[in-house]
């Protein structure tokens, strides 16, 4: 079978130019151009040109698509790369893992249990998880933290508060200072060390 099948792809080839440089260029009955270069990569154009195969020694594999989108294989990290003309660029892990690098900056990872990371060029990062629960990360470091039972944390450097749905408050301060606001309108204060200091 092996042997026939050789024979069939010989007999596809029309046409077969070797060049001095070692380069072979095959013109096949269908109208493809397949070039072998000395190192083994080998480039194949489409009948009509628009579009194009390289396969390297290495196993990598590129190829340029009518509408100009060239996707790259890596083979050693089994990975593709996918430009497309207007900018877009998206990655695809062996993992399923899914970049996407948009053309104004931003970026965005799909990981595998489905957690969506958004990386803005001004510097915000939005993380969405599968539960339900958003993360926002501030230029700054400040960060809002929404749980999908409702609860909102709020961490800056000066202070990390809860928020409930109740409309209770919990703030604790950088010094240790802890108030709670409670939804009926009770305040309770307790210094650094853990030590009621107002109950109203």
């Amino acid at each position: 079978i092996l042997h026939q099948e050789r024979r069939m792809s010989e007999e596809e080839v029309q046409e077969k130019i070797e060049y001095r440089d070692g380069k072979v260029e095959e013109v096949l009955t269908d109208g493809r151009r397949i070039l072998t270069f000395r190192n083994g990569t080998k480039k194949e154009i489409s009948a009509d040109k628009r579009m194009t195969t390289i396969s390297f020694s290495n196993g990598d594999v590129k190829k340029i698509m009518p509408d100009q989108r060239v996707i790259y294989y890596y083979a050693d990290a089994q990975t593709t790369h996918i430009a497309y003309p207007d900018g877009l660029e998206v990655l695809q892990f062996p993992n399923n893992q899914i970049e996407k690098h948009y053309p104004d900056g931003t970026q965005e990872i799909v990981f595998p249990d489905r957690t969506v990371k958004l990386l803005y060029s001004d510097g915000l990062k939005e993380t969405f998880f599968p539960d339900g629960t958003v993360v926002k990360v501030e230029k700054n470091g400040d960060k809002l933290v929404i749980f999908s039972n409702g609860q909102k944390e709020i961490h800056t450097a000066q202070f990390k508060r809860r928020e409930y749905p109740d409309g209770t408050v919990k703030t604790v301060y950088c010094n240790g200072r802890q108030e709670t606001k409670y939804s009926t309108g009770r305040v309770q204060i307790k210094d650094e060390e853990g030590n009621l200091i107002l109950d109203k």
